[in-house]
Protein backbone atom coordinates (compact mmCIF):
# COMPACT_ATOMS: atom_id res chain seq x y z
CA UNK A 1 0.00 0.00 0.00
CA UNK A 2 2.60 2.42 0.72
CA UNK A 3 6.57 2.71 0.52
CA UNK A 4 7.73 2.13 4.26
CA UNK A 5 10.53 4.82 6.01
CA UNK A 6 12.08 3.68 8.94
CA UNK A 7 13.76 6.90 10.74
CA UNK A 8 14.22 5.34 13.96
CA UNK A 9 17.36 5.90 15.72
CA UNK A 10 18.75 8.88 14.08
CA UNK A 11 21.46 11.02 15.95
CA UNK A 12 20.87 14.27 17.58
CA UNK A 13 20.59 17.19 15.64
CA UNK A 14 19.40 14.90 12.60
CA UNK A 15 17.66 17.05 10.20
CA UNK A 16 14.61 14.58 8.34
CA UNK A 17 14.37 16.65 5.19
CA UNK A 18 17.65 15.30 4.36
CA UNK A 19 16.02 12.02 4.33
CA UNK A 20 12.67 13.00 3.34
CA UNK A 21 11.51 11.76 -0.65
CA UNK A 22 10.04 15.27 -1.92
CA UNK A 23 8.35 15.43 -5.30
CA UNK A 24 9.67 18.46 -7.45
CA UNK A 25 7.17 21.39 -8.55
CA UNK A 26 7.83 20.65 -12.10
CA UNK A 27 11.40 20.23 -15.01
CA UNK A 28 11.77 22.75 -17.72
CA UNK A 29 9.46 20.71 -19.86
CA UNK A 30 6.21 21.36 -18.03
CA UNK A 31 7.11 25.33 -17.25
CA UNK A 32 7.98 26.14 -21.00
CA UNK A 33 4.62 24.43 -21.95
CA UNK A 34 2.81 26.53 -19.57
CA UNK A 35 5.09 29.81 -21.34
CA UNK A 36 3.96 28.62 -24.76
CA UNK A 37 0.44 28.26 -23.76
CA UNK A 38 0.12 31.68 -22.16
CA UNK A 39 2.07 33.66 -24.99
CA UNK A 40 -1.07 31.71 -27.13
CA UNK A 41 -3.85 32.91 -25.55
CA UNK A 42 -2.28 36.56 -25.36
CA UNK A 43 -1.98 36.27 -28.73
CA UNK A 44 -4.85 34.63 -30.09
CA UNK A 45 -7.27 35.33 -27.39
CA UNK A 46 -10.72 33.23 -27.35
CA UNK A 47 -9.64 31.15 -30.79
CA UNK A 48 -6.94 29.99 -28.46
CA UNK A 49 -8.95 29.55 -25.82
CA UNK A 50 -10.98 27.37 -28.10
CA UNK A 51 -8.31 25.87 -29.73
CA UNK A 52 -6.94 25.09 -26.75
CA UNK A 53 -9.86 23.28 -24.85
CA UNK A 54 -10.49 21.01 -27.70
CA UNK A 55 -6.70 19.96 -27.46
CA UNK A 56 -6.91 19.32 -23.72
CA UNK A 57 -10.13 18.87 -22.90
CA UNK A 58 -11.63 17.20 -25.84
CA UNK A 59 -14.62 19.28 -25.92
CA UNK A 60 -15.32 21.97 -29.09
CA UNK A 61 -16.92 24.86 -27.34
CA UNK A 62 -18.42 27.64 -29.49
CA UNK A 63 -18.54 30.63 -26.69
CA UNK A 64 -16.27 30.89 -23.71
CA UNK A 65 -19.07 32.08 -21.38
CA UNK A 66 -21.67 30.22 -20.32
CA UNK A 67 -25.04 31.25 -20.89
CA UNK A 68 -27.23 33.09 -17.87
CA UNK A 69 -29.95 30.23 -18.76
CA UNK A 70 -27.51 27.42 -18.60
CA UNK A 71 -26.48 28.33 -15.26
CA UNK A 72 -30.10 29.08 -14.28
CA UNK A 73 -31.02 25.54 -14.80
CA UNK A 74 -28.18 24.20 -13.25
CA UNK A 75 -29.76 24.85 -10.30
CA UNK A 76 -33.27 22.28 -10.65
CA UNK A 77 -30.72 19.82 -11.99
CA UNK A 78 -28.91 19.66 -8.91
CA UNK A 79 -30.78 16.96 -6.10
CA UNK A 80 -32.08 18.96 -3.27
CA UNK A 81 -29.96 16.97 -0.75
CA UNK A 82 -27.02 18.46 -2.71
CA UNK A 83 -28.20 21.47 -2.41
CA UNK A 84 -29.26 21.54 1.17
CA UNK A 85 -25.29 20.76 1.44
CA UNK A 86 -24.33 23.04 -0.94
CA UNK A 87 -26.28 26.29 1.79
CA UNK A 88 -24.93 24.28 4.78
CA UNK A 89 -21.27 24.66 3.18
CA UNK A 90 -22.02 27.98 2.55
CA UNK A 91 -22.95 29.14 5.74
CA UNK A 92 -20.26 27.32 7.20
CA UNK A 93 -17.83 29.33 4.85
CA UNK A 94 -19.46 32.36 5.51
CA UNK A 95 -19.03 32.62 9.40
CA UNK A 96 -15.64 31.41 9.60
CA UNK A 97 -14.87 33.87 6.69
CA UNK A 98 -16.88 37.02 8.40
CA UNK A 99 -14.53 37.15 11.27
CA UNK A 100 -11.21 37.76 9.28
CA UNK A 101 -12.98 41.46 8.06
CA UNK A 102 -11.29 43.72 10.36
CA UNK A 103 -12.55 46.99 11.02
CA UNK A 104 -11.32 50.63 10.71
CA UNK A 105 -8.00 51.03 12.93
CA UNK A 106 -6.86 53.57 14.23
CA UNK A 107 -4.54 55.23 16.82
CA UNK A 108 -2.51 58.46 17.58
CA UNK A 109 0.83 58.99 18.14
CA UNK A 110 2.99 62.33 18.43
CA UNK A 111 0.08 64.52 17.53
CA UNK A 112 -0.04 62.02 14.69
CA UNK A 113 -3.51 59.78 13.62
CA UNK A 114 -3.00 56.63 11.95
CA UNK A 115 -5.78 55.09 10.05
CA UNK A 116 -5.81 51.38 8.53
CA UNK A 117 -8.52 50.09 6.60
CA UNK A 118 -9.09 47.42 4.03
CA UNK A 119 -10.14 47.57 1.10
CA UNK A 120 -11.31 45.10 -1.56
CA UNK A 121 -10.05 44.02 -4.80
CA UNK A 122 -12.16 45.13 -7.62
CA UNK A 123 -12.40 41.40 -9.29
CA UNK A 124 -10.90 37.69 -8.94
CA UNK A 125 -10.88 35.42 -11.13
CA UNK A 126 -11.60 31.96 -9.42
CA UNK A 127 -10.25 28.55 -10.98
CA UNK A 128 -11.89 25.04 -9.93
CA UNK A 129 -10.31 22.01 -11.30
CA UNK A 130 -11.89 19.47 -13.76
CA UNK A 131 -11.50 16.41 -16.10
CA UNK A 132 -11.11 13.68 -13.29
CA UNK A 133 -13.90 14.93 -11.16
CA UNK A 134 -16.70 18.00 -10.60
CA UNK A 135 -15.51 19.88 -7.52
CA UNK A 136 -18.71 22.33 -6.50
CA UNK A 137 -16.88 22.76 -2.79
CA UNK A 138 -14.02 24.91 -4.68
CA UNK A 139 -15.92 27.15 -6.00
CA UNK A 140 -17.67 27.85 -2.58
CA UNK A 141 -14.58 27.96 -0.61
CA UNK A 142 -12.77 30.38 -3.59
CA UNK A 143 -16.11 32.52 -4.37
CA UNK A 144 -17.58 32.56 -0.71
CA UNK A 145 -14.25 34.54 0.97
CA UNK A 146 -14.18 36.54 -2.25
CA UNK A 147 -17.57 38.06 -1.69
CA UNK A 148 -17.31 38.55 2.31
CA UNK A 149 -14.59 40.13 1.43
CA UNK A 150 -16.89 42.87 -0.57
CA UNK A 151 -15.12 42.14 -4.13
CA UNK A 152 -17.76 43.35 -6.38
CA UNK A 153 -16.88 41.59 -9.91
CA UNK A 154 -16.36 37.54 -9.27
CA UNK A 155 -15.41 35.76 -12.88
CA UNK A 156 -15.18 31.82 -12.83
CA UNK A 157 -13.14 29.57 -15.15
CA UNK A 158 -13.88 25.82 -15.01
CA UNK A 159 -12.51 22.99 -17.87
CA UNK A 160 -15.62 21.74 -19.95
CA UNK A 161 -16.46 18.06 -18.70
CA UNK A 162 -15.67 15.87 -21.81
CA UNK A 163 -18.46 13.48 -21.68
CA UNK A 164 -21.31 16.08 -21.31
CA UNK A 165 -19.50 18.70 -23.42
CA UNK A 166 -20.20 21.35 -20.98
CA UNK A 167 -19.55 22.32 -17.76
CA UNK A 168 -20.90 19.95 -14.82
CA UNK A 169 -24.50 21.17 -13.37
CA UNK A 170 -23.20 20.94 -9.95
CA UNK A 171 -20.51 23.59 -10.64
CA UNK A 172 -23.00 25.79 -12.19
CA UNK A 173 -25.21 25.76 -9.42
CA UNK A 174 -22.70 26.08 -6.69
CA UNK A 175 -21.36 29.49 -8.80
CA UNK A 176 -24.75 30.55 -9.04
CA UNK A 177 -25.45 30.12 -4.72
CA UNK A 178 -22.20 31.36 -4.50
CA UNK A 179 -22.66 34.88 -5.93
CA UNK A 180 -20.06 34.58 -8.93
CA UNK A 181 -20.86 36.76 -11.34
CA UNK A 182 -19.87 34.97 -14.92
CA UNK A 183 -18.38 31.69 -15.52
CA UNK A 184 -16.33 30.78 -18.45
CA UNK A 185 -16.28 27.21 -19.59
CA UNK A 186 -11.89 26.78 -20.02
CA UNK A 187 -9.37 25.41 -18.00
CA UNK A 188 -5.90 24.55 -17.35
CA UNK A 189 -2.82 26.99 -17.90
CA UNK A 190 -4.74 28.96 -20.88
CA UNK A 191 -7.44 30.11 -18.15
CA UNK A 192 -5.00 31.59 -15.86
CA UNK A 193 -3.28 33.63 -18.77
CA UNK A 194 -6.78 34.99 -20.01
CA UNK A 195 -8.04 35.92 -16.55
CA UNK A 196 -4.29 37.71 -16.31
CA UNK A 197 -4.06 39.27 -19.52
CA UNK A 198 -7.53 39.16 -20.82
CA UNK A 199 -9.40 38.10 -23.94
CA UNK A 200 -12.15 39.51 -25.96
CA UNK A 201 -14.67 37.90 -23.86
CA UNK A 202 -13.06 37.37 -20.43
CA UNK A 203 -11.60 40.47 -19.21
CA UNK A 204 -8.55 40.85 -16.44
CA UNK A 205 -9.01 40.30 -13.56
CA UNK A 206 -7.07 41.68 -10.25
CA UNK A 207 -6.29 38.59 -8.01
CA UNK A 208 -6.47 35.19 -9.62
CA UNK A 209 -7.33 31.76 -6.62
CA UNK A 210 -7.93 28.82 -6.49
CA UNK A 211 -6.54 25.06 -6.93
CA UNK A 212 -5.29 23.14 -10.00
CA UNK A 213 -2.63 20.37 -11.36
CA UNK A 214 0.91 21.01 -11.26
CA UNK A 215 -0.24 23.59 -15.35
CA UNK A 216 -2.12 25.32 -13.19
CA UNK A 217 -0.02 25.91 -10.54
CA UNK A 218 3.01 27.04 -12.45
CA UNK A 219 0.78 29.30 -14.96
CA UNK A 220 -0.25 31.00 -11.53
CA UNK A 221 3.61 31.38 -10.61
CA UNK A 222 4.31 33.12 -14.25
CA UNK A 223 1.56 35.19 -14.20
CA UNK A 224 2.29 36.30 -10.87
CA UNK A 225 3.26 40.19 -10.82
CA UNK A 226 1.33 41.01 -13.46
CA UNK A 227 -1.62 40.07 -11.55
CA UNK A 228 -2.05 38.80 -7.89
CA UNK A 229 -1.84 35.64 -7.21
CA UNK A 230 -3.72 33.96 -3.88
CA UNK A 231 -2.29 31.07 -1.56
CA UNK A 232 0.78 30.51 -2.61
CA UNK A 233 1.35 27.04 -4.29
CA UNK A 234 -2.08 25.33 -4.60
CA UNK A 235 -1.43 22.05 -6.68
CA UNK A 236 -2.23 18.30 -5.96
CA UNK A 237 -3.66 17.29 -2.82
CA UNK A 238 -1.51 16.06 0.24
CA UNK A 239 -1.92 14.54 3.25
CA UNK A 240 -0.06 13.12 6.39
CA UNK A 241 -1.87 11.16 8.99
CA UNK A 242 -0.19 10.82 12.81
CA UNK A 243 -1.45 7.40 14.61
CA UNK A 244 -0.59 6.16 17.62
CA UNK A 245 -2.43 3.26 19.12
CA UNK A 246 -5.33 4.94 20.33
CA UNK A 247 -6.62 5.57 16.18
CA UNK A 248 -9.05 3.48 14.33
CA UNK A 249 -6.98 1.62 11.77
CA UNK A 250 -9.54 2.44 9.18
CA UNK A 251 -9.94 6.13 9.78
CA UNK A 252 -6.72 6.82 9.37
CA UNK A 253 -6.41 4.32 6.49
CA UNK A 254 -8.85 5.93 4.47
CA UNK A 255 -8.26 9.84 5.52
CA UNK A 256 -4.69 8.54 3.75
CA UNK A 257 -6.38 7.39 0.94
CA UNK A 258 -9.22 10.67 0.67
CA UNK A 259 -6.46 13.04 -0.42
CA UNK A 260 -4.58 10.33 -2.99
CA UNK A 261 -7.79 9.85 -4.63
CA UNK A 262 -7.17 13.11 -6.44
CA UNK A 263 -4.92 11.55 -8.73
CA UNK A 264 -1.11 11.56 -9.33
CA UNK A 265 1.34 14.20 -8.30
CA UNK A 266 0.06 14.41 -4.88
CA UNK A 267 1.45 12.89 -1.47
CA UNK A 268 -0.01 10.25 1.36
CA UNK A 269 2.12 10.39 4.68
CA UNK A 270 1.47 8.30 7.92
CA UNK A 271 3.77 8.75 10.55
CA UNK A 272 3.17 6.69 13.58
CA UNK A 273 6.04 5.66 16.18
CA UNK A 274 3.72 2.21 16.57
CA UNK A 275 4.94 -0.56 14.19
CA UNK A 276 1.57 -2.34 14.89
CA UNK A 277 -0.44 0.67 14.22
CA UNK A 278 1.70 0.76 10.58
CA UNK A 279 1.02 -2.86 9.95
CA UNK A 280 -2.26 -2.27 11.28
CA UNK A 281 -3.57 0.92 8.95
CA UNK A 282 -1.85 -0.71 5.73
CA UNK A 283 -3.82 -3.93 5.69
CA UNK A 284 -7.06 -1.77 6.71
CA UNK A 285 -5.93 0.19 3.64
CA UNK A 286 -5.86 -2.74 1.53
CA UNK A 287 -9.53 -3.48 2.41
CA UNK A 288 -10.92 -0.24 1.56
CA UNK A 289 -9.23 0.09 -1.67
CA UNK A 290 -10.76 -3.15 -2.54
CA UNK A 291 -14.09 -1.27 -2.85
CA UNK A 292 -12.80 2.26 -3.89
CA UNK A 293 -14.16 3.54 -7.46
CA UNK A 294 -11.19 5.18 -7.65
CA UNK A 295 -9.06 2.81 -6.57
CA UNK A 296 -6.42 3.17 -10.02
CA UNK A 297 -5.97 7.16 -8.90
CA UNK A 298 -4.92 6.13 -5.27
CA UNK A 299 -2.39 3.37 -6.01
CA UNK A 300 -1.04 5.75 -8.87
CA UNK A 301 -0.51 8.33 -6.09
CA UNK A 302 0.48 5.89 -3.70
CA UNK A 303 3.07 4.61 -6.13
CA UNK A 304 5.39 8.41 -6.13
CA UNK A 305 4.02 9.79 -3.01
CA UNK A 306 2.36 6.91 -0.81
CA UNK A 307 4.72 6.73 2.63
CA UNK A 308 4.39 5.48 5.86
CA UNK A 309 7.22 6.70 8.18
CA UNK A 310 8.27 4.62 11.53
CA UNK A 311 9.75 6.95 14.05
CA UNK A 312 11.07 7.05 17.50
CA UNK A 313 7.92 9.34 18.85
CA UNK A 314 5.69 12.75 19.17
CA UNK A 315 8.87 14.84 19.30
CA UNK A 316 10.50 12.83 16.17
CA UNK A 317 6.68 12.75 14.44
CA UNK A 318 6.55 16.51 14.94
CA UNK A 319 10.28 16.94 12.78
CA UNK A 320 9.37 15.17 10.19
CA UNK A 321 5.57 16.76 9.28
CA UNK A 322 7.38 20.71 9.88
CA UNK A 323 9.53 18.82 6.78
CA UNK A 324 7.27 17.90 4.98
CA UNK A 325 4.63 20.39 5.45
CA UNK A 326 1.90 18.96 4.33
CA UNK A 327 -1.40 20.72 2.66
CA UNK A 328 -3.56 18.84 5.14
CA UNK A 329 -2.05 17.54 8.46
CA UNK A 330 -4.52 15.23 10.79
CA UNK A 331 -3.79 14.31 14.30
CA UNK A 332 -5.01 10.91 15.60
CA UNK A 333 -3.34 10.16 18.54
CA UNK A 334 -2.88 11.23 22.37
CA UNK A 335 -2.91 15.00 23.13
CA UNK A 336 -3.65 16.05 19.29
CA UNK A 337 -4.72 19.69 20.41
CA UNK A 338 -1.46 20.26 22.57
CA UNK A 339 0.30 18.30 19.43
CA UNK A 340 -1.12 20.91 16.53
CA UNK A 341 0.22 24.18 18.95
CA UNK A 342 3.26 23.09 18.51
CA UNK A 343 3.06 22.42 14.48
CA UNK A 344 4.91 24.99 12.29
CA UNK A 345 4.36 24.11 8.86
CA UNK A 346 1.14 22.98 8.14
CA UNK A 347 -1.96 24.37 5.59
CA UNK A 348 -4.86 23.22 8.05
CA UNK A 349 -4.55 20.51 11.13
CA UNK A 350 -7.26 17.98 11.94
CA UNK A 351 -7.46 17.11 15.74
CA UNK A 352 -8.72 13.75 16.74
CA UNK A 353 -10.25 10.75 15.44
CA UNK A 354 -13.53 12.62 14.45
CA UNK A 355 -11.84 15.14 12.76
CA UNK A 356 -10.96 14.02 9.44
CA UNK A 357 -9.78 16.60 6.27
CA UNK A 358 -13.00 15.56 4.53
CA UNK A 359 -14.73 17.98 7.08
CA UNK A 360 -12.46 20.51 5.83
CA UNK A 361 -13.06 20.12 2.81
CA UNK A 362 -16.57 20.55 3.23
CA UNK A 363 -18.56 22.38 5.90
CA UNK A 364 -15.88 23.34 8.55
CA UNK A 365 -15.53 26.78 7.05
CA UNK A 366 -11.98 27.96 6.33
CA UNK A 367 -11.50 27.46 2.55
CA UNK A 368 -9.48 23.88 1.37
CA UNK A 369 -7.73 25.90 -0.63
CA UNK A 370 -4.59 25.23 1.24
CA UNK A 371 -0.53 25.29 0.43
CA UNK A 372 1.04 22.69 -1.41
CA UNK A 373 4.58 21.30 -2.12
CA UNK A 374 6.39 22.59 1.01
CA UNK A 375 4.50 26.17 0.55
CA UNK A 376 3.24 25.50 3.99
CA UNK A 377 6.82 26.84 5.77
CA UNK A 378 5.69 30.73 4.22
CA UNK A 379 2.22 30.16 3.47
CA UNK A 380 -1.43 30.24 4.51
CA UNK A 381 -4.64 29.12 3.58
CA UNK A 382 -6.90 31.44 1.30
CA UNK A 383 -8.86 33.53 3.00
CA UNK A 384 -10.15 36.77 3.27
CA UNK A 385 -6.92 38.50 3.15
CA UNK A 386 -6.34 37.52 0.00
CA UNK A 387 -8.43 39.62 -1.78
CA UNK A 388 -8.27 42.64 0.17
CA UNK A 389 -5.54 45.24 0.53
CA UNK A 390 -4.61 47.52 3.48
CA UNK A 391 -5.00 51.14 3.09
CA UNK A 392 -3.05 53.32 5.57
CA UNK A 393 -4.21 57.08 6.10
CA UNK A 394 -1.97 59.51 8.18
CA UNK A 395 -2.47 62.45 9.50
CA UNK A 396 -0.08 64.68 10.64
CA UNK A 397 0.05 68.01 12.80
CA UNK A 398 2.51 70.68 13.68
CA UNK A 399 3.73 68.74 16.89
CA UNK A 400 4.29 65.70 14.77
CA UNK A 401 6.61 67.94 12.93
CA UNK A 402 8.69 69.37 15.61
CA UNK A 403 9.08 66.07 17.07
CA UNK A 404 9.48 63.59 14.44
CA UNK A 405 10.60 65.50 11.40
CA UNK A 406 14.74 65.74 13.18
CA UNK A 407 14.34 62.16 13.06
CA UNK A 408 13.35 62.38 9.33
CA UNK A 409 16.49 64.48 8.29
CA UNK A 410 18.46 62.68 9.91
CA UNK A 411 17.78 59.43 8.10
CA UNK A 412 17.27 61.44 5.15
CA UNK A 413 20.65 62.79 5.02
CA UNK A 414 22.16 59.32 5.80
CA UNK A 415 21.09 58.43 2.99
CA UNK A 416 22.20 60.84 0.62
CA UNK A 417 18.16 61.65 -0.24
CA UNK A 418 18.46 65.43 0.25
CA UNK A 419 14.84 66.67 -1.04
CA UNK A 420 13.55 64.08 1.66
CA UNK A 421 15.05 66.04 4.60
CA UNK A 422 14.41 69.70 2.68
CA UNK A 423 10.87 68.65 2.79
CA UNK A 424 10.83 68.48 6.53
CA UNK A 425 13.16 71.81 6.85
CA UNK A 426 10.67 73.49 5.01
CA UNK A 427 8.26 72.69 7.30
CA UNK A 428 10.30 72.98 10.29
CA UNK A 429 11.29 76.16 9.43
CA UNK A 430 7.79 77.01 9.08
CA UNK A 431 6.79 76.64 12.17
CA UNK A 432 9.97 77.80 13.46
CA UNK A 433 8.88 81.49 11.65
CA UNK A 434 5.56 81.72 13.01
CA UNK A 435 5.95 81.19 16.25
CA UNK A 436 8.48 83.84 16.33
Amino acid sequence: MLNRLDLRNRPSGWEPSSELPRPTIAGDEPREAVRSIINEVRADGDAALRRLTARFDRVDITDVLVPEEQLAQAVDQVAPDVLNAMRAAIDGIEQFHQHQVRPVESYERNGMRIRASQRPVQSAGLYVPGGRAEYPSTVLMTAVPARVAGVKNIVLCVPPDPTRGQVAPSVLAAATLAGVDRVYQVGGAQAIAAMAYGTETIRPVDVIAGPGNVYVALAKQEVGGDVGVAAAFAGPSEVVVVADDTADPHFAAIDVIVQAEHGPDGLSWLVTWDESVADAVCRAGDELLLSSPRANEVRSTFAEGGYVALVDGPDQALAVVDAIAPEHLELQCRDAEQMADRVNNAGAIFCGNMSPASLGDYVAGPSHVLPTYGSARFASALTVADFVKDHHVISASSETMSTLGPHVVALAEVEGLDAHAESIRLRLRSLDEAGR
